[in-house]
């Protein structure tokens, strides 16, 4: 009796666990889609809750491939990829998306989902950026203002289709300086800026970067902190150069180049520009996550709109209900009793697998959905083979006592050899697959375990419970 009572306490704590786990979930689910919208926006979304994929909650898949020419030597490809997952990761997590599948594909691929941005160029704007920053001296030098006067006589892009300085103005380029492109300005005139070459300092050494709102006119800037180092080596560099101007240099493109007026302590700095809120957030985001090793191109972008992911839950849920509805009612219909602490099992079953991806911050796709409906099938399976094997040991009209434990003993080595097979089956598609496989092979993982569990343990529990109230009677 006390080891039933151990059973039986487990399972109800269990149980209040699971709920409890869930209650992040229902919570966030039950917000209106402005509200959650809202709270995401300023990082406030639960970590701890199920996500939804980009086929049920809408929004942009990109594949980018790493510009592998451009890459450092001494970095190998394979250190260099991971390198780029992380950065792109960790982009992502402080622009407050959930968990989204970030996987390697092939030598030089990665495949970004990111479930609830439909606005592709923000999506680009976020994960494309290299997010080189390079703090570099203008030249100011008579030669450099004469090939600043020659490219505004030309009148149009200084540069080749390649990237590389037409020759008229290559044969007056300084030595030991490169050509920039400055931001776009409140006009449409492009302007440019002769730059030392020399790079002293690098977004390497950012400890953070963040929105600031400049004081007088209240445009959105990014403030950003250089770490110990970063900031020694800043402040003998702005004091061995003051009255010349410092550009600050993103992705090749000059943001600001405002005049060293005298040495810069503290490792502190502001990147001005023509900025939007929104831009200053995103490039925010990226300077603090770091730069990528080399640039990213995105070879293929797909929207998901968020009606289909609305579409996709509703026919979805609708399916799922209805078949999990059936099995019930058929359970109980053929097999009475034991098809009612079946169902119990199922139902168990159901709510400790949703906890369970919920507690991990898992995503759940359609693919995720197949997964999930396999394993609660798996369970049903299992509560068959013991069910049928109670029916075969009443028939040959044994006490129940004994039926019960020997139906288990019988039907064990069958509910074991048919999981372990799906599970094999499971490992070698998270192995191998990518995506919404790797997804379908995880919720199939997590649901046969639990079914394991309901199908034997739970419904073991039941029965020896019901023995020590009615040791005589069970309707199978």
């Amino acid at each position: 009796m006390n080891k039933l009572q151990w059973k039986l306490g487990l399972i109800l704590g269990l149980l209040i666990l699971a709920v409890w786990l869930l209650y992040p979930t229902i919570d966030w689910y039950t917000k209106t889609q402005d509200e959650r919208a809202k709270l995401e926006s300023v990082r406030l979304r639960p970590k701890r809750i199920l996500n939804l994929g980009l086929d049920l909650r809408g929004g942009t898949h990109m594949l980018l491939e790493l510009d592998v020419a451009k890459l450092e030597k001494k970095e190998a490809l394979t250190d260099a990829m991971a390198r780029a997952i992380e950065i792109i990761r960790n982009r992502v997590d402080q622009y407050g998306v959930g968990e989204v599948p970030i996987a390697r594909q092939g030598d030089r691929w990665i495949s970004v989902d990111l479930p609830g941005i439909s606005n592709a160029e923000e999506a680009e704007n976020l994960i494309g950026k290299t997010a080189l920053l390079e703090f570099r001296l203008t030249n100011d030098s008579p030669d450099a203002m004469k090939v600043l006067e020659k490219v505004d006589a030309l009148g149009e892009s200084p540069m080749d289709k390649s990237g590389k300085l037409l020759p008229e103005i290559a044969k007056v380029m300084p030595k030991g300086s490169i050509l920039a492109k400055a931001a776009p300005g409140e006009d449409d005139r492009q302007r440019y800026y002769v730059l030392e070459a020399t790079v002293p300092l690098t977004g390497a050494y950012l400890e953070n970067a963040r929105v600031e709102t400049d004081a007088q006119f209240g445009y959105p800037n990014i403030g950003f902190t250089f770490n110990k180092e970063g900031g020694r080596i800043f402040e003998r560099f702005t004091g061995a150069n003051v009255n010349r101007n410092l550009a600050i240099v993103l992705d090749g493109v000059v943001h600001s180049a405002p005049v060293i007026k005298t040495r810069i302590g503290g490792g502190t700095g502001v990147i001005e520009g023509n900025f939007t809120m929104q831009e200053a957030r995103s490039l925010a985001i990226v300077l603090r996550a770091g730069a990528l090793p080399a640039p990213v191109k995105i070879i293929e972008k797909r929207v998901v709109g968020a009606s289909l992911g609305e579409d996709s839950i509703k026919k979805g849920l609708g399916a799922s209900l209805t078949g999990f509805l059936f099995v019930l009612v058929f359970l109980v219909i053929y097999y009475r009793a034991g098809g009612l602490i079946a169902d119990t099992a199922l139902l168990l079953n159901f709510v400790f697998l949703v906890a369970a991806m919920s507690y991990f911050g898992a995503t759940l796709t359609l693919p995720g959905i197949a997964g999930f409906i396999l394993s609660i099938a798996m369970t049903i399976d299992g509560n068959v083979l013991v069910l049928e094997r109670m029916r075969e040991e009443l028939a040959l009209s044994k006490p129940l006592a004994m039926i019960i434990p020997t139906a288990y003993d019988k039907a064990w080595s069958a509910i074991l050899d048919g999981n372990v097979t799906v599970w094999i089956a499971a490992v070698f598609l998270f192995q191998f697959g990518s995506g919404p496989v790797k997804g379908f092979a995880v919720t199939l993982t997590i649901g046969l375990l639990i079914g394991v569990f309901t199908s034997v343990f739970v419904t073991r529990s039941v029965y020896d419970f019901w023995l020590t109230s009615n040791p005589k009677e069970l309707s199978i």
